[in-house]
């Protein structure tokens, strides 16, 4: 707590003086345009990864960064957490992307590899269960994280898995369908302090190193302006 308490005075003496005028700003209202769901680990820092300010990233965080799957109706009465934010980040906020991000050395898959039984943690236990349908695909899928500790490749699929629950949810499909919404897995390893993106063409995690970046923003710059000259098109037939 005092690491906290220091770190707070510096933030004040040396941070806060170049941030007023943007917390200024976001008192009036937030509008991120990413949808960031990522692990609870201490060691996975979004906002540090991504060199992001405040405002810029709306966070979910949880052990596993799972995303309970919907029911057919739309809704999920056992995990209502992560489904509210889910309808309030892309019904009310202008978010653009989600990015599901999971990590090396994960406890998560660690306890979910070893059985999903947690002793003396029944909460956690139920909770991990989100997580048990990846097991299948380590069974069947031999190229994601090929080379990985085995606990490493059920994180990244893992990250697949949870990018399939949220199309559960009738928001996300629909936004899909419009051409709205963009989904993304991410890996971060720990170890090398490196992020992975999962190329879909390669059927595998990549690092997002200088290559890979330039690639990444020239689809996204591609992708925007092919939605804008839908849009056109949309609005010149009304």
């Amino acid at each position: 707590m005092k690491k906290l308490i220091r770190g707070l005075l510096d933030f004040r003496r040396h941070t806060l003086p170049s941030y007023r005028a943007t917390f200024a700003r976001l008192a009036k209202g937030q509008s991120p345009d990413c949808l960031f769901i990522s692990c609870s680990d201490s060691r996975v820092v979004p906002n540090l990864l991504v060199s992001t300010d405040p405002g810029d990233l709306f966070t979910v965080r949880n052990v596993g960064n799972l995303v309970p799957p919907a029911t057919l109706d739309g809704q999920n009465t056992a995990d209502r957490s992560e489904a509210a934010a889910i309808e309030f980040s892309l019904g009310f906020l202008p978010i653009e992307d989600v990015v599901v991000c999971g990590h090396s050395s994960c406890g998560a898959m660690k306890a979910i590899l070893a059985g999903g039984v947690v002793d003396g943690a029944p909460n956690l236990e139920k909770w991990l269960a989100h997580g048990t349908p990846s097991l299948k695909a380590l069974k069947e899928n031999t190229q994601v994280g090929a080379g990985l500790p085995d606990a490493d490749r059920l994180s990244q699929l893992n990250v697949l898995e949870q990018l399939e629950h949220l199309k559960t949810y009738p928001i996300v499909r629909e936004r899909l369908a419009a051409g709205t919404l963009r989904l993304h897995g991410w890996w971060f390893d720990i170890g090398a302090a490196q992020v992975h993106a999962y190329r879909e063409d390669l059927g595998r995690f990549v690092p997002i190193d200088e290559t890979e970046g330039e690639r990444l923003l020239t689809a996204l710059s591609d992708a925007s302006a092919q939605g804008a000259e839908e849009q056109q098109g949309l609005r010149a037939v009304q």
